[in-house]
């Protein structure tokens, strides 16, 4: 195996970047969903008994999310090692990592899941249910700045050559390619 790009984002964009890029597209996303949604419910108004189920849903979005990229591996009968470490915040944060080599496909999934699985749905509930479309909303807005890094993650393996294999890192993910013979 060769490697064909080694990409670590910490070093790439740097963490401050990356996490206020992912604010701003949080921010962006719940003013650009909620007022067409505000406009299509006709209220302004909130109801007030969601914000507890709200406050544990957000406090546990970090692992939730990390699942989601977990349950394709799960599917796909591939094992991963996982780790729950809590670094400086008491929230959760569930890491995971592949025992063995990705397909590029397989790579592409986990990436996505989790927008197929939370973001998708959120803003579908968010429409459905009027009296929560809210906090609803918020919830999917920050689940979308959360998913920024998965895009960027998205961006280079689509870039990769078809047959390529996808190895995690702590850090990052390196792109490895069959060395031709």
């Amino acid at each position: 195996m060769n490697c064909w790009k080694s990409i670590n984002f910490k070093k790439e964009f740097g963490l401050t970047r990356i996490y206020t890029i992912s604010f701003l597209i949080s921010l962006l996303t719940f003013i650009f969903l909620y007022v067409p949604l505000s406009i299509i419910h006709g209220t302004t108004s909130v109801n007030e008994s969601g914000i507890i189920p709200f406050g544990i849903a957000f406090i546990l979005l970090p692992a939730i999310h990390s699942f989601m990229h977990i349950l394709p591996l799960i599917m796909t009968n591939k094992r991963a090692k996982t780790s729950d470490k809590a670094k400086k915040v008491m929230l959760p944060n569930l890491t995971y990592y592949p025992k063995s080599y990705l397909s590029k496909q397989l790579s592409l999934m986990v990436a996505l899941a989790p927008t197929l699985f939370i973001t998708i749905p959120g803003i579908v509930a968010s429409y459905l249910f009027v009296d929560y479309y809210v906090y609803i909303l918020l919830f999917t807005a920050f689940h979308i700045g959360i998913s920024f890094s998965d895009f960027l993650y998205v961006i280079h393996i689509t870039k990769a050559p078809k047959k390529a294999l996808i190895e995690n890192e702590n850090d990052g993910f390196t792109i490895l390619v069959k060395a031709q013979e």
